[in-house]
């Protein structure tokens, strides 16, 4: 008779996902059903009421008078330059290490992009490296709020204020996130947010919404939002059409009651991460460096972002996806290395951190419903890869 588990060699590892969006929406199915049957016989599926009382509902929750639905984070950012007639010319601060969105709304208005370099703990733009980008051509900086910590923004802030410059905060990956207890999009001229499905607040489809203070600047973004026609045919600016439908609205009221659970379960993610990761003897020994946590930031953890050195950081992850453990890269390729810019004119004063953080960022799995053993399962396959390197180099 065979051993037990005699084939458990030929058995695949136990997978871990990079995120699970069902898993994560499930225990909510019912009230989303029930939200949208709602919409659905309303026939409201633009302007619905769900719309205007989800801004509202944001607005509070993000402590600002004037909240903005859009049809995506992307639109959120070019809206948001559009409506500071951003255009040929004009310069804007923005880091290197980001998502496409956080320049392409630069480039599509024919501004020019200016790289930051970034603080090399937090993946964050540094503010000193603001400071010595601005020139008089400089017309708006955009600090990305990465990964769920916000930026430095009260000094981005204080060095934007000092020339007169408007700061459009990329907060896509950081609502609920909070600086000196300010949350992320009440800081600048305007914030800017995505409820892309994986994002601590997602929708189930794409999304967005801006954030300000100013009830005149808040008309105008609508305004962009909405063909820049007021009254109806009467076309006052060349706007875009970015909505925010009623369908996604609806979802993404319920999902903003249940918002503060999915923070905290993400903070226990991360806290266990840092935990095990210590108890395996991975920090320190090994090439890993934990997520650096600004102590006057309240992070919201939309990534958990390793940095790997040595040169291993590719050999890990795919180590990882042999073992069915998932992983992500954010980001390989900075955005001043992109192919679509080759022809794009842009400067910057060096992105060293920029490039290494290209190199050796690796981001594990965080979302709310992940489990312990799942994570267990997650550190042991990275202590088994460096024991395997270490018995090789033995």
């Amino acid at each position: 008779m065979a051993a037990p588990n005699a084939n458990n060699q030929n058995q695949p590892h136990p997978g871990v996902p990079l995120l699970d969006v069902n898993r994560d929406n499930g225990p909510y199915r019912e009230e989303f059903i029930e939200a949208l049957t709602d919409v659905l016989d309303s026939g409201r599926f633009l302007f619905g009421p769900d719309v205007a009382e989800l801004e509202c509902e944001l607005a509070g929750y993000c402590q600002v008078p004037n909240v903005v639905g859009c049809a995506s984070g992307s639109d959120a950012l070019l809206l948001a330059l559009m409506a500071l007639n951003i255009g040929p010319g004009d310069e804007v601060i923005v880091p290197s290490f980001t998502f496409f969105a956080s320049v392409s709304c630069i480039t599509r208005l024919g501004a020019m992009p200016v790289f930051a370099d970034i603080c090399p703990g937090t993946f964050n733009v540094d503010p000193a490296s603001i400071k010595s980008l601005i020139t008089k051509q400089t017309k708006a900086i955009i600090p990305v709020h990465l990964f769920g910590q916000c930026a430095e923004i009260d000094r981005i802030c204080q060095i934007a204020g000092k020339h007169d410059i408007p700061v459009v905060e990329d907060a896509a990956q950081a609502i609920g996130a909070a600086y000196h207890s300010r949350p992320a999009g009440s800081w600048g001229a305007v914030g800017c947010f995505s409820f892309y499905p994986t994002k601590n607040l997602g929708g189930m489809g794409d999304g967005g919404m801006m954030t300000t203070s100013d009830a005149a600047f808040a008309d105008r973004l609508r305004l962009f939002a909405g063909h820049g026609m007021r009254p109806r045919y009467y076309h006052q600016v060349v706007g875009i059409n970015s909505r925010l439908d009623t369908f996604q609205a609806a979802v993404l009221r319920i999902k903003l009651r249940h918002l503060g659970e999915a923070i905290e379960a993400r903070t226990e993610i991360a806290d266990r991460y840092d935990r095990l990761l210590k108890e395996k003897g991975m920090v320190g020994k090994s090439e890993i460096t934990l997520p650096t946590r600004d102590r006057n930031a309240f992070h919201v953890w939309n990534q958990y972002a390793l940095r790997v050195g040595g040169g291993r950081r590719d050999a890990l992850r795919s180590y990882l996806a042999e073992r069915n453990i998932g992983s992500e890269i954010y980001y390989p390729i900075p955005m001043h290395q992109q192919e679509c810019f080759e022809d794009v004119e842009f400067r910057h004063n060096g992105l060293q951190e920029t490039e290494r953080a290209s190199r050796e960022v690796l981001n594990l799995p965080v979302f709310p419903s992940l489990t312990e053993i799942e994570q267990v399962r997650v550190i042991d396959a990275i202590g088994s890869f460096y024991h395997a390197a270490a018995k090789a180099a033995a």
